[in-house]
C-alpha cells in the first residue's frame, strides 16, 4: 500500500470531529483578520481633495489647477512657488495618512506605497515561512508569526513617523503566511478537503465586508487601525490548542510525537485507531517508502548529472523534476494573474463606484457565493476545469468594462462584481488545487514560490488601479481581462486532483500523470496520487473488473484495483 494512502486511511479512521474542526476554525478566523489590514490603504491613504495653502506673506496671483504650485508677485515680478502646505477635504474622512503626512503632488506615490509595501514584503514572508515550516514544523511558525503580527499591527496605530509606519507595514506583510491554511488541509480527510478548503475562504469574505463597515463608522485612520488590530489578540487560545501536523511529523521520522498527536485526536474525535505497535509499524513503512523514493531520486539525479557539467549549480528540491517545474511554474503564473486581477478589482472602488465603503462591502459579499457555490462544483467536476471556466468568464466581463461608458454606473458596477465573483472562485480553487498537487516534502516551499508570484502581482496592482486607471481609464480593464484568458489556457497541461490523496513525495507526483487502461480498450485516464481510493470508471454489469496499474516504470511495481468495488486498493 502506498504511503499517502496509509496516512489518508489514518485520517479516515479518525473521522472529522472537534479535533479537525479546531484547526479549521483557527485557520478560518486567522483569514478573517487579514483583509482589514491588507486593504487598509483604501481608507488609510485614499485620494483626498486638497487645496494649496500658499505662504501668507506672499502676494498670490494664481494657484495651479493641481494645487501643487502657485504664483505670486514680488516687486512687480511674477514667481512660481511649490506648495508645501494644503487644506484637505474632511467631508468623507476625518483623518488620513494622505492629510496627516501631506501625501500629495510629489509625494503622491507614497499613498500607493503604503498599500504596495505590505504586499511586497509578503514575498519574503512566504519564502521564509515555506522553508522554516518544512524544516521546523507548521505550529511553531504559526505561533511565532501570529504573535509578531498582533504586536506589529497595533503598533502601526501608535507611531507618528511615516517612515516608521512603512517599516511596520513591511514587517506586517512579511508575517502573513499560508502555513495555517496548509495545517488545516493536512489534517483534513480527502472527501472533505475541497469543501473545507473552500469554506475556509468564507471568513475572508466576511473580513472584506467588515473592512468597509468599520471604515464607514470610523473615519479616522488611527482609530480604524486600532479597531481592526485588537481582535488579533483573541486567536491566542486557539494557537495553544492546535497540534503539529501529524503528516509532517511522520515524514520527518518523529514517530513518538506523531503518536501523541494522533492519540489526542483519537480521544477528542471519539474515534478508534490501531494499537501503538501497529501505528508505529505504519509510520515506519511510510518513512521507509519515503527513503526508498528519495534514494531512487538520488540515483536519477546521479544519472542526470553525468550529462551535465560538474560546475552546474544545484537545483532546489521543488524544481528537481520536469513535472515539479511544470506544476510550480503553471501554478505560479495562475496565482500571479489571480492576485493581479483580484487585488486590482478590490482597489478599484474609485474607478467602478462613487462610494468606496459600499463598493468594499458588495465586493466582499460577492465572495460569499464564490466560496459556497464553488465547493459542490469542484466536488463534482474537479479543480482544473471549473478554474479555467472561472478565468474565462472573468476575462469576458472585465474586458467588456473597457467598452462600457461611465454614464452607465449600474452596468459598470454589475460587470465589475461579476468579475470579482469569477476571479474569487478561481483564486480559491487554486489554493485547494496547489495544496493537492505539491508533495508534502516540498509543499510549503512550492506554495511559497506560487505565493511569491501572487504577492508580486499584488504589489503592482495598486499602481495599475490608482495611477494607470486615472490616466487611461480603459487600460486596467484590458490588462485584467487579457490576463484572465492567459491564466485559463495555462492550466491545460496540469492534471486534475479530485478524489486523490495528497502526494507526500516527489515520486508520488510523477505517478499523477500515468494513464490507465482497462481490458485492452481505451478508458478515461486515472491519475494515481497514492491514495486509499482512486476514481475509476464504473464496472460493467455482472461483476468486478481488475485494472493493473504500474506505479513506477523504474521499479516495475504494480497494484491491482477493483473498478467495481469502489476503487479500493486490494493487492500489490
Amino acid at each position: 500500500m502506498k504511503e499517502a494512502s496509509k496516512f489518508e486511511e489514518l485520517l479516515t479512521n479518525l473521522g472529522t470531529g472537534w479535533w479537525n474542526i479546531l484547526h479549521f476554525v483557527g485557520a478560518a478566523y486567522w483569514y478573517m483578520l487579514i483583509p482589514p489590514q491588507a486593504f487598509s490603504g483604501v481608507y488609510a491613504a485614499p485620494i483626498v481633495n486638497f487645496t494649496c495653502r500658499p505662504n501668507p506673506h506672499h502676494n498670490v496671483t494664481d494657484i495651479a489647477a493641481d494645487s501643487c504650485t502657485y504664483s505670486h508677485s514680488t516687486d512687480g515680478e511674477a514667481k512660481d512657488e511649490v506648495c508645501v502646505e494644503w487644506d484637505f477635504d474632511t467631508s468623507i474622512y476625518a483623518r488620513t495618512l494622505t492629510s496627516e503626512y501631506n501625501l500629495v503632488c510629489s509625494q503622491d506615490y507614497l499613498r500607493a506605497t503604503y498599500q504596495s509595501i505590505y504586499m511586497f514584503s509578503s514575498v519574503f514572508g512566504s519564502l521564509v515561512s515555506g522553508y522554516t515550516a518544512d524544516k521546523f514544523g507548521r505550529k511553531i511558525v504559526i505561533v511565532v508569526s501570529q504573535s509578531l503580527y498582533s504586536l506589529t499591527c497595533i503598533s502601526i496605530s501608535l507611531v507618528t513617523n511615516y517612515n516608521a509606519i512603512l517599516a511596520l507595514r513591511f514587517i506586517l506583510g512579511a508575517l502573513v503566511t499560508p502555513t495555517f491554511y496548509m495545517l488545516g488541509m493536512e489534517v483534513c480527510q480527502v472527501k472533505h478537503r475541497s469543501l473545507v478548503g473552500v469554506a475556509m475562504g468564507l471568513p475572508w469574505a466576511v473580513g472584506m465586508m467588515l473592512t468597509g463597515v468599520v471604515a464607514y463608522f470610523i473615519r479616522d485612520w488611527r482609530h480604524y487601525q486600532l479597531a481592526v488590530s485588537i481582535p488579533s489578540l483573541t486567536i491566542f487560545p486557539i494557537l495553544f490548542l492546535i497540534n503539529e501536523s501529524p503528516r509532517w511529523l511522520i515524514v520527518q521520522g518523529r514517530y513518538q510525537e506523531a503518536m501523541r498527536v494522533l492519540r489526542r485526536a483519537e480521544k477528542i474525535n471519539k474515534a478508534s485507531l490501531p494499537p501503538d505497535h501497529v501505528l508505529r509499524s505504519i509510520m515506519q513503512e511510510i518513512q521507509t517508502e519515503n527513503a526508498a523514493t528519495v534514494k531512487e531520486k538520488k540515483l536519477e539525479d546521479v544519472t542526470a548529472n553525468i550529462r551535465k557539467s560538474k560546475c552546474s549549480p544545484s537545483v532546489p528540491k521543488w524544481a528537481s523534476t520536469h513535472k515539479m517545474r511544470l506544476v510550480v511554474s503553471m501554478l505560479s503564473l495562475n496565482l500571479f494573474i489571480s492576485s493581479l486581477v483580484y487585488c486590482g478589482l478590490s482597489l478599484s472602488g474609485s474607478n467602478y463606484s462613487n462610494d468606496p465603503f459600499l463598493y468594499m462591502v458588495i465586493s466582499g459579499l460577492m465572495e460569499v457565493p464564490a466560496y459556497t457555490v464553488t465547493a459542490p462544483i469542484i466536488n463534482r467536476w474537479g479543480r482544473k476545469y471549473p478554474t479555467m471556466i472561472g478565468f474565462a468568464i472573468c476575462g469576458v466581463v472585465i474586458l467588456s468594462l473597457a467598452f462600457i461608458p461611465q454614464s452607465l454606473p449600474g452596468l459598470v458596477m454589475t460587470f465589475a462584481m461579476l468579475g470579482k465573483l469569477s476571479i474569487t472562485s478561481s483564486f480559491m480553487i487554486l489554493f485547494v488545487f496547489e495544496a493537492e498537487l505539491i508533495p508534502t516534502e516540498v509543499r510549503l516551499q512550492g506554495m511559497a514560490m506560487t505565493i511569491i508570484a501572487a504577492q508580486i502581482a499584488a504589489t503592482v496592482s495598486p499602481y495599475i488601479a490608482e495611477f494607470l486607471g486615472p490616466l487611461v481609464p480603459w487600460l486596467p480593464s484590458v490588462i485584467f481581462g487579457v490576463s484572465s484568458f492567459i491564466a485559463s489556457v495555462a492550466l491545460i497541461p496540469l492534471p486534475d486532483s479530485r478524489n486523490k490523496g495528497l502526494p507526500d513525495t516527489i515520486g508520488d507526483l510523477d505517478r499523477l500523470w500515468e494513464k490507465k487502461e482497462r481490458g485492452g480498450a481505451a478508458c478515461p485516464p486515472v491519475w494515481l496520487v497514492a491514495v486509499t481510493e482512486v476514481q475509476l470508471p464504473e464496472a460493467a454489469a455482472g461483476g468486478e473488473q481488475l485494472v493493473a496499474i504500474s506505479t513506477s516504470a523504474a521499479s516495475g511495481r504494480h497494484w491491482s484495483l477493483r473498478a467495481g468495488g469502489g476503487g479500493q486498493l486490494v493487492s500489490g
